[in-house]
């Protein structure tokens, strides 16, 4: 007790402090945090966002490894490769890098770069030793998106290149592809890059890109033609190939230029429309933008007439056939085949042009009744091809026939028709054909076979007197004719320069001059001095 005691008189009082001193040992942490914080803060600022794109395969990508490139320059990598709800469509989950934020929007494209010819052209062989990696065309034009629908062909022409789009309607699509090629004078400068349906289904949309500077020769004049294959011409001036190129041999292509007689016009705007002709020579014909149809009623065979066929007055195209059928009445227990036509007015010029619009505005089927009724105009079957048998619709005035009034037959005026040319010649035919037919053509060859020998035995004695010319005649006209040539000789000899005849000639030529010399002096003589006949001559005398 006693030592307890001690010690506690011996400690001292106890100190409370009530503020502790900042340890150093905090400061580790405290750095350690603050970096964390700042990359963890750098991590979120620079991390890309994440897109979402849909194929329809995976073939060629891998998870960690496929790049999606731009310009060669890689802005983003694949993460995950899954499938749809579905499993129709392959979704790829790919990390972009920071900055590429303005490029993601609606209107922009993804593919899957790989080997690829087409048009022509090769592209993405680099991809056979890289493997296979995402194209990315981006456009600042649209709203933010993060889901994509990737395309299963590449684009031709991306956003940032020169040029222009244009759009061409044609009928049909031919042997056009993605990637064929358009000439201008033969020279490529642009090509296809897509095409589908019109709106209604009727036509081909075909989209082409004109690359800069050519993109400017379009204009609102320029004619597009399908320059596929190659066209061979025959006319006067001999056979005629006219081609764009090889490529465009196999595998199509476009040739657009302005025509000859025609101005260029203004430039042409972009994703303009323009119609697509089916080859040069029919970029000559002009496109109207009216056209009436009509019905024509034949009771006459149609065979050899075909959609498209033309209709013509005075050899001029005024339009074509579009529909044709063969009907059956039940009442006359007859067939027709009614034939419609379409005709473009504005293929007919007229010099009173404000009158001639008004009487249309006012009766739009007063044109053609008055033709009909008045003019007599009647549609007539004729041959455009002797060669092929194909028919054409051909309208002529026939003032003999029966006046007609214009009606109608389902809504559409009706044209009155005659029989054709070719139905004319049919029935020629079919009454030479029973004309010969009555002909007794065995009493005809009993006599030939008689006049056949008859004159076989006329060349037989002709033959018999050319032989007796030869053996007896001959030798004799030649013997005569010997006789004749020496006969020349001597009378050549008679008559000759040299001969006593021409010397004779001669002499008697030159008294006879002299002896009219001399009278020509007599009657200068008889002139001048008359007396002299009585008193003779006078001498002359020098003075």
């Amino acid at each position: 007790m006693t030592n307890r005691a001690q010690i506690e008189q011996q400690a001292t009082d106890a100190k409370i402090q009530t503020k502790r001193g900042f340890s150093v040992i905090w400061i580790v942490p405290i750095v350690a945090l603050a970096i964390g914080g700042w990359l963890a803060f750098k991590a979120i600022s620079e991390k890309g966002p994440i897109i979402s794109l849909t194929f329809s395969s995976a073939d060629g990508l891998e998870a960690g490894k496929t790049k999606i490139k731009f310009k060669d320059v890689e802005i983003g990598r694949v993460e995950t490769i899954g499938l749809s709800g579905d499993a129709s469509k392959v979704v790829v989950t790919a990390k972009m890098i920071k900055g590429s934020e303005p490029y993601l929007t609606d209107q922009t494209k993804f593919w899957v770069v790989r080997p690829r010819i087409t048009g022509g052209s090769v592209s993405g062989l680099g991809t056979v030793l890289s493997g296979a990696y995402i194209g990315i065309d981006g456009n600042r034009a649209g709203a933010p998106a993060r889901s994509f629908k990737g395309l299963e062909v590449a684009p031709l022409v991306t956003i940032d290149q020169p040029g222009r789009q244009f759009t061409l309607q044609a009928d049909n699509l031919g042997s056009l592809d993605v990637g064929s090629p358009v000439y201008y004078r033969q020279i490529q400068v642009g090509q296809v890059v897509s095409y589908n349906f019109d709106k209604d289904g009727k036509a081909v949309d075909i989209k082409i890109f004109i690359e800069a500077p050519h993109h400017t020769r379009v204009t609102e004049n320029t004619r597009f033609w399908n320059a596929s294959g190659f066209d061979v011409t025959l006319n006067a001036q001999g056979l005629k190939v006219d081609t764009q190129s090889m490529i465009s041999i196999l595998s199509g292509g476009i040739a657009f230029d302005v025509l000859k007689e025609s101005t260029p016009g203004e430039e042409a705007k972009e994703n303009d429309r323009f119609y697509l002709y089916a080859d040069r020579n029919a970029t000559q014909e002009k496109k109207y933008s009216v056209r009436k149809y009509y019905v024509l009623l034949f009771d006459e065979s149609v065979r050899g007439l075909n959609i498209g066929a033309p209709v013509e007055l005075y050899g001029i195209k005024l339009g074509e056939v579009v529909d044709l059928k063969l009907e059956f009445d039940i009442d006359t227990k007859k067939f027709t085949v009614p034939v419609v036509v379409a005709m473009e007015p504005e293929r007919v010029s007229s010099a009173q042009k404000e009158k001639a619009l008004q009487m249309i505005e006012k009766d739009p089927d007063a044109f053609i009744k008055a033709l009909v009724e008045q003019q007599g105009i009647r549609a007539q079957l004729q041959s455009a091809n002797l060669l092929t048998g194909q028919l054409m619709v051909n309208l002529v005035f026939a003032p003999d026939t029966p006046k007609a009034i214009l009606s109608y037959r389902d809504g559409l005026p009706m044209v009155p028709t005659i029989p054709g040319s070719f139905e004319k010649l049919q029935e020629s035919l079919s009454k030479i054909i029973t004309n010969l037919e009555k002909v007794r053509f065995d009493q005809i060859g009993g006599e030939l076979q008689l006049v056949l020998q008859e004159t076989r035995n006329t060349v037989k004695e002709l033959g018999a007197l050319g032989k007796t010319f030869n053996q007896q005649t001959a030798p004799q006209l030649q013997a005569t004719i010997i006789e004749m040539q020496k006969t020349l000789i001597e009378l050549q000899r008679s008559i000759g320069k040299d001969s006593p005849l021409n010397y004779n000639t001669k002499k008697a030529l030159e008294e006879l001059t002299q002896t009219l010399r001399a009278f020509r002096d007599l009657a200068g003589t008889l002139e001048n001095r008359p007396q002299s006949i009585i008193f003779g001559k006078e001498k002359e005398t020098n003075e």
